[in-house]
């Protein structure tokens, strides 16, 4: 039998998160990325303005070499794209490239849990100039960490990379002063235990009196949905949060596109995501055996 390949594709809504959260989801005004060659695919959206500029930050990557690496895709007011380029490549598997604003400068912190580490990436004048900074000690090597400004204190939402089930169905805290740390692991790490609401999957966001972290669910698939994970009261001792509904997948003219979602991420008054389908085709087996046969050269 094929083994089967998640295929993913981004699409970006101009509409802010909490408008995204309140409404329908499948009734948004979609702009849909253009669909990547055949058994590769953009995935993990991060959006930054750099002046009139709009960037996404994306994971490329290629069923053939089967290592991310990240893109930067630049588009103009009307949201066609003007210009595709490399942003950030390391010779592991790189993904999930959060991007945000802290301490004066511009950071990326992106998922590399196969450097057996995380490291904070700093911006160097240009948007595509990433350079290591630091790298961030946590009581294990996270995937999917995600980071927010909240009470005077940077607040890291993670998940374990130590097996299958802590990577899709634990969440972590960590809490620091600076981004370089130290940084602090919440004394009831795990602070959740559920594959339907755990893993991030997004851009944690103060609404209203709450924060909203997004998190996927992973009960049935990885990646099966994005659903809001609504923190009630967070400090160094107390995690409280409750779990809303999954988001609709959006279906508009790429109803392909409808086998799960895994990124919900703000930037304003946009919203970023990415939706899948899954490849089962016998075109998907023959491409992991000439990889096997050493059909493909690595990156």
């Amino acid at each position: 039998m094929p083994r089967r390949k998640d295929i993913w594709r981004c699409g970006l809504i101009p509409r802010p998160i909490e408008a995204v959260l309140r409404e329908d989801m499948a009734d948004a005004q979609i702009h849909w990325f253009q669909e990547e060659p055949p058994f590769s695919f953009l995935a993990d959206p991060f959006g930054w303005h750099e002046g009139s500029a709009f960037h996404v930050f994306a994971e490329h990557y290629d069923y053939r070499t089967r290592r991310g690496a990240i893109e930067r895709l630049t588009f103009d007011t009307s949201f066609c794209l003007v210009e595709r380029r490399p942003a950030l490549t390391e010779p592991w598997h790189l993904s999930y490239p959060f991007v945000f604003e802290g301490e004066g400068e511009v950071w990326m912190l992106p998922e590399a849990h196969r450097s057996g580490r995380l490291t904070l990436y700093r911006a160097h004048g240009r948007s595509d100039d990433w350079r290591p900074e630091c790298t961030v000690e946590l009581d294990c090597v996270p995937v999917d960490a995600s980071i927010l400004r909240y009470q005077d204190r940077w607040w890291l939402f993670y998940s374990p990379a130590t097996t299958k089930e802590t990577r899709l169905g634990h969440l972590h805290v960590a809490w620091a002063d600076r981004l370089c740390g130290p940084w602090t692991a919440h004394s009831s790490n795990p602070v959740r235990v559920d594959r339907g609401s755990a893993r991030p999957g997004g851009t944690p966001a103060l609404i209203g009196n709450r924060i909203m972290l997004p998190v996927q669910d992973c009960r049935l698939t990885y990646g099966g949905a994005v659903r809001p994970l609504w923190i009630e009261r967070l400090d160094e001792t107390t995690f409280v949060a409750e779990a809303g509904a999954a988001l609709a997948i959006p279906a508009s003219d790429v109803p392909a596109y409808r086998e799960g979602m895994h990124t919900l991420s703000a930037c304003g008054a946009i919203t970023l995501f990415d939706a899948k389908r899954i490849d089962r085709s016998l075109k998907g087996l023959a491409l992991d055996l000439r990889r096997l046969l050493g059909g493909y050269a690595a990156r």
